[in-house]
């Protein structure tokens, strides 16, 4: 390409002209449609942010003026301008990260990408530069419009507005979209503030206006700007939304304008303390199939037709997401009291077909997950049951509140987990994996995992009727595989899904890895190891047929979609301790680790979640020469030699 293909840090932007600036904005474009049809990722936020990254990294010293992008998804422009052209793997195991990850650069400074924190890393960013002598420098914040109905970035606004005698430039992406459009009070100002033909005819005059004039008429236009755009703003009533805040506020300005952005952001620069910079974008510019996309604008798409946009080798399969959406609006028929909660992603989790055919039944909270909880437990306090529809890794933001005033109230709500457990090219931001650990926490909380559509459907019918403790539902991503039938279901629910006549291994399968324990009891049966399939399907609190079954076995396996410290399987060891039971419990889950970005595949086989590698195990287990070594039943002298023996001959 050729802009592009010359630009090997920010630096290089230094000698291009605003028309070659623009041009290099239409190719990367073209670069980014071509490159993330072939790979997925997140399009539509990037599209929308070309120019403005353009004129960050033109105006700003990245990584000396560090850039913190919230959230991370609008970052691959920011990728291509330091010195990260490579976007054949992105987001597979060995390429670029689907967000800033500081090993693959200077420039990434915060690689969470949970919205609504960057305004708290600037403030400390900021005050640490300060403190340190580094007054030379500057922090950039850009904040999407709908990271603005997260509290936190309230809360930064609050102590940054206290303490502003630092270089701090916000700057408000504002398309009018988090996922889906954005909710709110706050959204609904900025979005009058968009539309407003006042403002698009006042800008478009005073810009006209100063260009009639010629170099002089612009330097003069320059030096007005900032009141420019103050009297603008106060034409929108846009200062109404800052009046209290005490910083600087630019704008609204157009996030496409290239000589704009770049006056203004150097007004910014210069300003010497806390700047807010408002730009208004498209989200998905430059892209028809993305423009036209009313869902969320291409937001995130898998593989795709760069021509067309459209989806790619999808399979017709069923998504988890799909059953838990139809069974909701089946429930809403039956249930009147049933309503649903979501943070700013009704299509993502679901919500949309409830929301269709019950739309007054519907809170969307915006990017608040805290609130959503805490707000859920008034709703079942009011004689309503909520369910709160979130992604298994956002749950983590809203623990205090499930605990304090969903638990400790013993609320009837239903929290739904999308995405649980490994979720795979997001990277360690976006895996589930700590939902089971984390909520089991919370007393008298009871938790499913289903593991088919089957299974799901019936747990979310059994969480809604429970109206004197908090709920959890959680499935993973992706496609939901055949219905597994159960042998038998023993009274406390429990389905026994596979039994030999010995009983040596006790395999508990939590949720879809029913179908990998299966092939494991398969495996060691060729072996001469009995093996019990069992899958509580209500993993918290432990089931008493676990524990009748746990003293029977010589061995019990667990297999969990999630972090092992503190688990469902060290859940069950503590259980099989207090009855005075001694049987081994070999805990198999995900270690207490920030997972790279890989496939599902490649970070399962990594943490040994495979049916061979756990027969292999529990093989070795049962010879002892691996720990823990399975007990020998009394009366049963010659187990361990036939087991040896079989296995020798293997």
């Amino acid at each position: 390409m050729g802009l592009l293909s010359s630009i090997t840090g920010p630096r290089d932007l230094d000698a291009l002209s605003v028309d070659e600036l623009e041009d290099l904005a239409t190719e990367i474009r073209s670069f980014l449609v071509e490159n993330v049809a072939r790979t997925g990722g997140h399009l539509g936020p990037n599209l929308g942010v070309v120019e403005l990254t353009l004129a960050l990294h033109r105006v700003f010293q990245s990584p000396e003026d560090p850039i913190i992008f919230d959230t991370g998804h609008q970052s691959y422009v920011h990728k291509l301008l330091t010195g990260r052209q490579d976007f054949s793997a992105l987001r597979s195991r060995g390429g670029l990260a689907g967000y800033p990850q500081r090993s693959e650069s200077e420039h990434d400074i915060v690689e969470s990408s949970h919205a609504s924190s960057s305004l708290s890393w600037a403030d400390g960013v900021s005050r640490a530069l300060t403190r340190t002598g580094r007054r030379d420098r500057h922090v950039v914040a850009v904040v999407g419009d709908g990271a603005l109905t997260g509290g936190m970035t309230w809360e930064a606004l609050n102590n940054i507005s206290d303490d502003n005698d630092r270089n701090l430039v916000i700057v408000v992406n504002d398309n009018g979209r988090s996922y889906a459009p954005t909710i709110g009070g706050i959204a609904r100002h900025l979005n009058r503030v968009r539309t407003t033909d006042t403002y698009r005819t006042l800008r478009r005059s005073s810009d006209s206006f100063f260009d009639r004039f010629g170099p002089v008429g612009r330097a003069v236009y320059r030096g007005v700007r900032g009141g420019t755009h103050g009297f603008l703003s106060r034409f929108t009533n846009n200062a109404a939304l800052y009046s209290n805040l005490d910083i600087k506020y630019l704008g609204p300005i157009d996030g496409h304008d290239m000589k704009t952005l770049l006056e203004t952001l150097t007004l910014a620069k210069d300003y010497g303390a806390p700047v807010i910079v408002h730009t208004i974008t498209e989200k998905g510019r430059g892209y028809e199939p993305a423009r036209n996309d009313e869902a969320d604008q291409f937001h995130a798409v898998g593989r795709i037709d760069p021509t067309t946009g459209r989806t790619l080798g999808s399979g017709g399969a069923t998504a988890w997401t799909d059953v838990f959406a139809d069974e909701l609006v089946s429930i809403g028929e039956d249930r009147p009291d049933v309503i649903a909660m979501t943070a700013a992603m009704l299509r993502p989790t679901g919500l949309l077909p409830f929301a269709q055919r019950f739309p007054d039944r519907v809170y969307d909270v915006g990017i608040a997950e805290q609130h959503a909880a805490a707000s859920a437990a008034g709703l079942a306090f009011g004689g309503l049951h909520p369910v709160v529809a979130i992604y298994a890794t956002f749950m983590n933001r809203a623990f205090d509140q499930v605990l304090m005033d969903v638990g400790l109230h013993r609320a009837g709500v239903t929290f739904v987990l999308d995405r649980a457990g490994v979720t795979g090219p997001d990277g360690p931001s976006h895996h589930g994996i700590w939902d089971l650990a984390m909520l089991q926490l919370v007393p008298g909380i009871r938790i499913a995992a289903p593991r088919d559509e089957t299974r799901l459907r019936e747990s979310l019918r059994e969480a809604v009727a429970v109206d004197d403790a908090p709920t959890v539902v959680r499935y993973p991503k992706g496609s939901v595989g055949a219905d597994i039938p159960a042998l038998e279901r023993l009274d406390d629910g429990v389905d026994v899904l596979a039994r030999r006549d010995a009983e040596d291994v006790l395999l508990v399968a939590i949720g879809p890895f029913a179908g990998l324990a299966l092939d494991v009891a398969d495996r060691l049966s060729a072996q001469g190891i009995g093996a019990t399939v069992v899958d509580p399907r209500w993993v918290v609190p432990v089931a008493g047929s676990i524990v009748d079954f746990a003293a029977r076995h010589r061995l019990v396996i667990t297999i969990e979609d999630g972090i092992r410290v503190g688990g469902v399987g060290t859940r069950i060891r503590q259980v099989l301790r207090e009855a005075g039971i001694d049987t081994a419990v070999d805990e198999l889950g995900l270690p207490d680790a920030f997972i790279d970005h890989a496939s599902r595949e490649q970070i399962l086989a990594d943490a040994g979640l495979s049916a061979a590698k756990i027969a292999q195990d529990v093989v070795a287990q049962v010879l002892g020469t691996r720990v823990p070594v399975a007990r020998q039943n009394a009366g049963e002298p010659g187990w361990l030699a036939e087991i040896h023996s079989d296995a020798a001959g293997s």
